[in-house]
């Protein structure tokens, strides 16, 4: 389909081949090759698009975001003008990480501005609450582990986002990472204190961030790093509790947002997550890596730092798609570029131990034992879930709708022929489990301990396998197709029979596998090896 972007046309669906549009007669292949396929949101502003690039092969969908400003004054096009292109800038800059928003092209047209980034196929996190239920405190925890260190990376380029949340960040379905989006065309280059004149506020006005996600520093044109630690400690509550700000009641004195009744945590992850959304800025984190000091997340980051470490140049990285715009330029005093050595997430880890180390050495020196310098009790610790949990209590806790079983340990787990699609195991221990012709598509097993398990037919189309132990495993005729089996141990691991067309594995952890003739190989020919 052919979709038309005039915002008066009131028939823009047109066939798929046709050049000018049958209702409105508006040309539809932009700039001569961007075809329009539909709206993905339309605001006062703008609307964002999903289109196909035709001048590249194989057409690849892209996402086209289109600002057209409201005023037809000179100088109102000529500042529009001026940010965009700041924008623009701004994008390619940050676009080095493969976790944010790659910026493939951009130009003005009719007096409107266009920018173009890659597609990102994948459900955002609001999505998954929707249809899988809130999130377990381990599993926000490791979302924060990841999230955290995409955020430090932009404040690190003098960027503030403005606009995190639970919709704005998606899971990337081809690897299961999360991807933060909605870095879309101008929104507000202009200086606060210039911020009343009309004109101005006519390109900035909506540009302040979601209510109930944004603080009321950014709602007042003023927004900081930390407004956006606000954000994603209110992201947190949504995930914990599947319920939006305006769901939650607030306090009439002070302005905070009430969430301790609706959710069950520890206390120590409570107090961090208060001190997130402290409504004054003074008392609010100042920094990402004080919540990582507070969190102690290093299970967490040790996992993420491998995963997420991406060259210093030249990396590939996608961007997904959002109904608003949201970027602003931070303060000068911030830190400058981040330095090619290493990802945020390996830094962080690394600093994190060396803390550790020192604490270790000073708990050592000190005068009553267990207690750290001057005799004060160390840091508390914070370990993920011990909890056990038997077959029927994830069968029925996934009839419920939970889809989050992360950071569990499982004995004797017997699964046969059950339903668990998009189910997160993400680092469970399930040694021996029993899958047999299970529905696991687009589940996740990231790092997840399935030595001997059995997965014999199961469907896995799609499933998440990085740094998983399969050694062992029972695999005979699964579907693996499309499933990302990257750094898996398969020593041993019986693939007669199974599909892995399509699947993300290298012939040295095939070679380390059982396969037979009917073993259908990611290029899809069967036959061994």
């Amino acid at each position: 389909m052919s979709y038309c972007i005039q915002p008066d046309c009131s028939k823009p669906k047109n066939p798929p081949t046709v050049s000018h549009c049958q209702c409105c007669g508006a040309e539809l292949l932009l700039r001569g090759r961007y075809r329009m396929i539909r709206a993905l949101g339309r605001g006062g502003f703008g609307a964002t698009f999903l289109a196909r690039d035709e001048l590249l092969p194989g057409k690849p969908p892209c996402v086209i975001k289109q600002l057209r400003p409201s005023a037809e004054a000179p100088h109102i096009l000529d500042m529009a003008r001026d940010l965009f292109k700041r924008e623009a800038k701004i994008l390619g800059m940050i676009g080095n990480h493969p976790q944010l928003p790659r910026l493939l092209d951009y130009f003005e047209s009719g007096q409107e501005f266009f920018l173009v980034q890659e597609y990102i196929n994948g459900f955002t996190l609001q999505q998954e609450v929707k249809r899988g239920g809130p999130f377990t405190e381990a599993g926000v925890k490791q979302f924060l582990s990841e999230i955290l260190s995409m955020v430090q990376y932009v404040h690190d380029n003098h960027v503030i986002h403005r606009d995190i949340k639970p919709a704005n960040i998606i899971r990337r379905d081809q690897d299961k990472k999360l991807v933060l989006i909605d870095f879309g065309a101008v929104k507000d280059k202009v200086n606060p204190a210039q911020a009343a004149s009309s004109d101005q506020t006519a390109l900035t006005a909506y540009a302040i961030g979601t209510p109930g996600y944004a603080p009321p520093e950014q709602m007042a044109m003023r927004p900081v790093y930390a407004s956006d630690i606000y954000a994603l400690g209110v992201t947190c509550i949504y995930l914990l509790s599947g319920k939006a700000p305006k769901d939650l009641n607030y306090d009439p004195n002070t302005g905070e947002l009430m969430w301790r009744e609706q959710i069950h945590i520890s206390d120590h992850f409570a107090g961090v997550l208060q001190k997130m959304l402290e409504v004054s800025v003074k008392h609010r984190y100042q920094s990402v890596e004080a919540i990582h000091r507070d969190l102690d997340l290093e299970p967490y980051m040790e996992s993420l730092a491998q995963n997420m470490a991406f060259p210093s140049s030249g990396s590939s990285a996608a961007s997904g798609y959002s109904n608003s715009y949201g970027l602003v330029s931070g303060p000068s005093t911030q830190p400058g570029m981040t330095p090619s050595g290493g990802s945020p997430s390996s830094r962080m880890a690394a600093a994190i131990r060396a803390r550790r180390e020192r604490s270790h050495s000073d708990s050592k020196s000190a005068t009553s034992p267990g207690l750290g310098r001057n005799g004060a009790p160390p840091p508390r610790r914070v370990t993920p879930s011990a909890t056990v949990l038997s077959s029927e209590d994830v069968k029925q806790k996934y009839t419920k709708g939970r889809r989050d079983f992360s950071l569990q340990t499982f004995k004797n787990l017997d699964l046969q022929r059950t339903l668990l699609a998009e189910a997160n195991f993400n680092q469970s221990k399930l040694p021996s489990a029993n899958f047999q012709g299970s529905d696991l598509s687009n589940a996740n097993f990231g790092r997840a301990n399935l030595s001997r398990a059995t997965l014999r037919n199961a469907k896995l189309v799609k499933a998440y396998f990085h740094y998983a132990n399969l050694e062992g495993a029972d695999l005979r005729g699964a579907n693996l197709a499309r499933a990302c089996l990257s750094n898996a141990n398969l020593r041993g691991a019986n693939l007669c029979g199974a599909d892995l067309t399509g699947a993300l594995v290298s012939d040295d952890q095939l070679a380390s596998a059982r396969t037979n003739w009917s073993t259908i190989m990611p290029n899809g020919h069967r036959g061994v090896l």
